[in-house]
């Protein structure tokens, strides 16, 4: 069996509990996805399962690809990752649905962020700004960054204006509210990283 699988975020929507509680969730589309290879221990020195997800068209992938997956005696996929096994039972050739996850199991997402390009300190990490008085000069401006007697230089890591966002998310112990087997769909309670349509890792929760 597997720990995971590859999915598409569609979008939130909200759904009301058998109490009557209204629950914000996210709909994944979670999977198919295909086994194209086992990594074994012998082999390779650890033990995984590479899966792809998305068909696609064989004149868009590169030859050195599609070597790999006629290999596997499968299509074309437009993603492929790999998964830890839990046990043995899984055979290149086998698909993975959205069946492996139980309502009320934590699992852990992994994204990718939208991205927000160039942003200045109070965005990308919420500075509270200068004075907004009369005859202020510093309103939304870094302030000062260092020292100049010592040690006269900037610190790596300072939090300065730069690139925000479009960058990998992990979020974790979110709870399957529901799976739609005949619809490939899971729905999450709380949000997922990522815009509409991004490609995502679901997995069981590690830390649940």
């Amino acid at each position: 069996m597997i720990n995971g699988l590859l999915g598409k975020k569609i979008g939130m929507t909200q759904i009301y509990a058998a109490d009557g509680q209204r629950i914000a969730v996210t709909a994944i589309e979670a999977g198919p996805c295909v086994v194209l290879q086992r990594k074994t221990t012998a082999t390779d020195g650890y033990t995984a399962a590479q899966v792809g997800f998305e068909e696609k068209r064989a004149d868009r992938v590169s030859k050195p690809e599609m070597g790999h997956f006629k290999k596997a005696g499968m299509g074309a996929f437009a993603h492929v990752r790999e998964f830890q096994l839990v046990d043995d039972s899984c055979k290149v050739g086998d698909k993975i649905d959205c069946t492996i996850f139980a309502i009320g199991e934590r699992i852990d997402i992994i994204g990718t962020s939208k991205g927000k390009g160039f942003q200045g300190v109070i965005k990308r990490w919420g500075f509270s700004g200068g004075r907004t008085t009369h005859g202020s000069m510093f309103h939304r401006s870094t302030g000062s960054i260092g020292q100049s007697a010592w040690p006269s230089k900037v610190f790596k890591g300072k939090k300065m204006p730069g690139q925000m966002g479009n960058e990998r998310v992990t979020t974790q112990n979110l709870v399957v509210v529901d799976v739609r087997p005949e619809q490939n769909l899971i729905l999450v309670q709380g949000a997922v990283p990522g815009p509409k349509n991004g490609i995502v890792t679901i997995r069981k929760g590690i830390k649940a």
